[in-house]
């Protein structure tokens, strides 16, 4: 049980800037099939945050006070387990920025955009039940997962900065994860796919490109359930477009992090996470710190 605590965390880093700048560590990892999991945490960000990578804004400042509840469930499909999972998020957002040179400020609170996610082991990671999982050993698994980002935040089309997005996204990703004794390494590529905002700012056509990005961890399980990662994200691309005008915002931005989490009893456990940017092209180089509890049921625990 202890090593299942360690194994089968469900990531709930969040925070309602673009998920092309998630660093989630064990996104891809084996557990009992039929597992459900809950998450309720918290995060604040301050900084450079761009909420929407595609705002024609510069030198944000911008402070989120950040509510998510989480819900995964572990299934089996083609012999192999897999995930379902949903966040719905909840911001507060206090700042201001520049728009061609002029301050804007915007004080608000709303829901977020909802993010739902498919996540299918390929190999290494096969369908188990409690007994049987007590007795899996990770090697080598490989994954991919997509994740429906919908336009479900509060949006205001006579202002810049929102907490919605007022579009689709799609990111689809693949992943290898490789354990060694109590080490474990993962290594993620991603693309996010956005449809067009009809509705900016008082009516305009906004447009983006895909963002590409990279994820790389270094994963330290303990005896006791727990788990400690290093986390590092690159993320590229996203050049927009405004009623056919091309802005020059290509993204070239870095971010680090680390991730701590502690058992609690055999069925809770408690994350703390923490990245910051450390070089950037468009001015997302802001910080965050999170807490998220996990709770466990189902699957025979």
């Amino acid at each position: 049980m202890k090593r299942f605590l360690a194994a089968a965390a469900f990531a709930s880093a969040f925070a309602p800037a673009a998920h092309a700048q998630d660093i989630e560590p064990r996104a891809y990892s084996n557990a009992p099939i039929g597992v459900n999991f809950l998450v309720a945490g918290y995060a604040y960000t301050r900084g450079g945050l761009s909420l929407d990578p595609s705002l024609p804004i510069t030198e944000p400042l911008l402070k989120t006070s950040n509510a998510v509840l989480g819900y995964a469930r572990v299934i089996e499909l083609g012999g192999q387990s897999a995930k379902v999972d949903v966040i719905l998020p909840y911001t507060w957002l206090d700042g201001n920025a520049l728009y061609k040179g002029e301050p804007v400020a915007r004080t608000v609170d709303g829901a977020a955009d909802a993010s739902f996610r498919l996540s299918v082991n390929f190999f290494g990671a096969p369908a188990l039940g409690l007994p049987e999982f007590a007795r899996y050993q990770q090697d080598l698994i490989v994954g991919a997962s997509l994740r429906v980002t919908a336009p479900t935040g509060q949006y205001d089309r006579t202002r810049l900065v929102n907490i919605g997005t007022n579009r689709w996204s799609f990111r689809p990703e693949v992943g290898v994860s490789k354990a060694t004794g109590p080490w474990t390494l993962e290594v993620k590529a991603a693309a996010t796919l956005y449809t067009d905002n009809t509705d900016f700012y008082g009516g305009s056509r906004r447009s983006q490109a895909n963002i590409y990005s990279a994820g790389f961890h270094v994963v330290r399980s303990f005896a006791n359930g727990m788990w400690a990662s290093l986390d590092t994200t690159y993320f590229g691309g996203g050049r927009t477009t405004i009623d056919g005008d091309r802005a020059d915002d290509l993204q070239q931005n870095w971010r680090v992090g680390a991730t701590l989490a502690i058992p609690v009893d055999r069925l809770n456990s408690v994350k703390l996470y923490a990245s910051s940017g450390v070089q950037d092209r468009t001015g997302n180089d802001y910080d965050l710190v999170g807490v998220a509890w996990q709770h466990r049921w189902g699957g025979g625990l």
